[in-house]
């Protein structure tokens, strides 16, 4: 994203030089858990968790937070299947995070052995109860030592019907509130089926009129991956 000073990214690939911008990281998504599945993680075809893929990312963890950067895994996001079916339910897979990403041990650690600093909430589906316990029982693994970082990113809606309860608990350190509103758009014609625009006429025609609202962010594209292609930040940031 550019315009305001990237505080938060969520990611799927490391890319060292641009994460030093950051100052939270998020791992995107642990998308499948809950109600007896096996937990899942999708870092979008990246690497492969199943198959020890990962692992290597490890060093990069360890830079970031050698750089004061927090780096948390986020559950949830759009696409996934994930709920709790009792608050025993949710109290196991506090213990499955904080074993397998958090500062406990296992065997089948997707990511390596270096702890992640906490635990995202970006729940957008499946039943709304029992992550108030979630965020109780993770924080309670903090009195082991390393601190377990909780944040949220709530949907517009409000109260949102998901987040309301755990946020009530007053257990979360961030919030990824929208305060700003940011220009989305394909970083190259390949990026999405639709809704790229050329550099010359976001630079001409659109963002002249969006600056003018008190509530305009900056830019923000999908992906990196396709931006490196096409080099369009390059070409638009100094209008941003």
């Amino acid at each position: 994203m550019y315009g305001t000073k990237l505080h938060i990214l969520y990611f799927f690939l490391i890319f060292l030089p641009f994460l030093t911008q950051a100052r939270y990281v998020n791992l995107a998504f642990l998308n499948i858990f809950g109600e007896g599945q096996v937990p899942s993680l999708n870092l979008a075809g990246h690497c492969d968790p199943t198959s020890g893929g990962c692992v290597g990312m490890s060093d990069d963890f360890k830079f970031c937070q050698s750089q004061g950067i927090k780096v948390m895994l986020s559950l949830g996001g759009g696409v996934g299947n994930y709920s709790f079916f009792s608050k025993n339910d949710a109290k196991n897979f506090a213990k499955y995070l904080y074993n397998n990403y958090l500062g406990g041990k296992s065997s089948s650690r997707p990511l390596g052995n270096v702890p992640l600093d906490g635990i995202d909430f970006d729940i957008e589906s499946g039943s709304t109860l029992y992550w108030n316990d979630l965020a109780r029982y993770l924080s309670r693994y903090s009195r082991r030592g390393k601190k377990v970082y909780l944040g949220a990113a709530p949907q517009c809606p409000f109260p949102n019907k998901y987040l309301g309860a755990p946020l009530k608990t007053g257990l979360f350190d961030y919030v990824w509130y929208i305060k700003k509103l940011f220009v989305g758009l394909p970083a190259a014609t390949e990026a999405a089926g639709s809704g790229f625009l050329p550099p010359e006429v976001l630079t001409k025609q659109v963002l002249p009129i969006i600056k003018k609202s008190p509530k305009y962010g900056g830019v923000m594209f999908w992906s990196k991956f396709w931006d490196d292609q096409s080099g369009y930040t390059k070409q638009i940031v100094k209008f941003v």
